[in-house]
């Protein structure tokens, strides 16, 4: 069974950083894409970045994008979310997520992910 656990979230002041992992359990990290979306409170769940099962690929959401590094470690079969520049509309739970297959997509389309994680709460004061 497929285990995906978040942490890194907390309370940050505006402009600063967090670093987010999602360390993954119960089959081959390395052969699969990785993502993370965020749900805000009234809001649906969007999409935030995209990796590549190698890491050699990324994908941003552009409310995102220049902000925020996706990367992951296939040694430590986990994905990071770096957030630097934060801004109170980042405020939200953070879930990471994979599919199931060992295909090539890690794009915004949450339904290609199949196996997500509990998330973790950012929130952002101004």
């Amino acid at each position: 069974q497929v285990q995906l656990v978040e942490s890194g979230g907390g309370l940050v002041q505006a402009g600063g950083s967090l670093r987010l992992s999602c360390a993954a359990s119960g089959r081959t990290f390395s052969s699969y894409s990785m993502g993370w979306f965020r749900q805000a409170p009234g809001k649906e769940r969007e999409f935030v970045a995209g990796i590549s099962w190698s890491g050699g690929s990324t994908v941003y959401a552009d409310s995102v994008k220049g902000r925020f590094t996706i990367s992951r470690d296939n040694a430590k079969n986990t994905v990071y979310l770096q957030m630097n520049s934060l801004k109170p509309e980042d405020t939200a739970v953070y879930y990471c997520a994979t599919p199931s297959g060992s295909g090539t997509y890690f794009g915004p389309g949450a339904h290609a992910y199949d196996y997500w994680g509990q998330g973790t709460q950012v929130t952002v004061s101004s």
